[in-house]
């Protein structure tokens, strides 16, 4: 697996490349949001940890340029605890927030769970098709595409989980809690607005309009279910 890492604090670098390394993992570096960018398109990484405040490009904007191409995990580290700034990162695409000063064995944890869900280009690519389709909405559940009315859709990481979640049990009302600890895996209650933000952004590239969702519905007071 091949780790981008960018940050312009080099000491940090350096030691998330000396622990990552010695998980077996192959790490490229960079230390701005320009070279992510670049680094994304050159060497294709299977997920990226991007710092936030960076030089020449912030990570938010770079966050935002590298999705108009990849859907590879993100993890942005950040040193603002604020809500607000964490789902403005999760409107630009990003998979996962860590809030600095962190503990490496958190960020290798978040790192395994990210890259158990998205699946290595290689195994993706050896499988057999496997598909999930309700209505005019089609999952491939090994290559991790998403399809509106056979078009192609491009998801994050997170988004594809959720809405492969929801649509594996169909019906089936889910509060942001229990979606919190399902998709997310561990303890993230201070953001539960998080789930919010993911329905919306799954509405506004599935549904055929967004303002009245045919699949992806909300059971007011209650939580969000896909409806077959």
């Amino acid at each position: 697996m091949k780790i981008l890492v960018v940050d312009d604090e080099m000491l940090l670098v350096k030691g998330i490349r000396f622990n990552l390394q010695n998980e077996g993992y192959d790490v490229i570096t960079g230390c701005n949001g320009l070279e992510a960018v670049r680094l994304v398109q050159e060497q294709q990484p299977d997920l990226v940890v991007l710092d936030v405040m960076m030089p020449e490009m912030d990570g938010l904007t770079a966050c935002s340029k590298i999705r108009e191409f990849s859907d590879v995990p993100i993890i942005m580290l950040t040193a603002k605890t604020d809500d607000m700034d964490k789902l403005l990162g999760f409107d630009h695409g990003v998979d996962d927030y860590l809030t600095k000063p962190f503990n490496i064995l958190e960020l290798k944890a978040r790192i395994r769970a990210l890259l158990r869900r998205a699946g290595s280009r290689s195994d993706k690519a050896a499988q057999p098709t496997n598909t999930l389709t309700i209505g005019s909405i089609t999952l491939d559940l090994d290559a991790r595409n998403a399809y509106r009315s056979g078009t192609l859709v491009d998801l994050t990481a997170k988004e594809f989980d959720v809405i492969e979640f929801l649509m594996r049990n169909p019906n089936r009302v889910y509060s942001r809690e229990a979606l919190l600890d399902t998709i997310w895996a561990y303890e993230y209650r201070s953001d539960i607005r998080t789930v919010d933000v993911h329905i919306r952004r799954l509405r506004e590239k599935l549904e055929e309009n967004s303002a009245e969702p045919k699949y992806i519905l909300t059971k007011w007071g209650v939580g969000y279910y896909f409806k077959k």
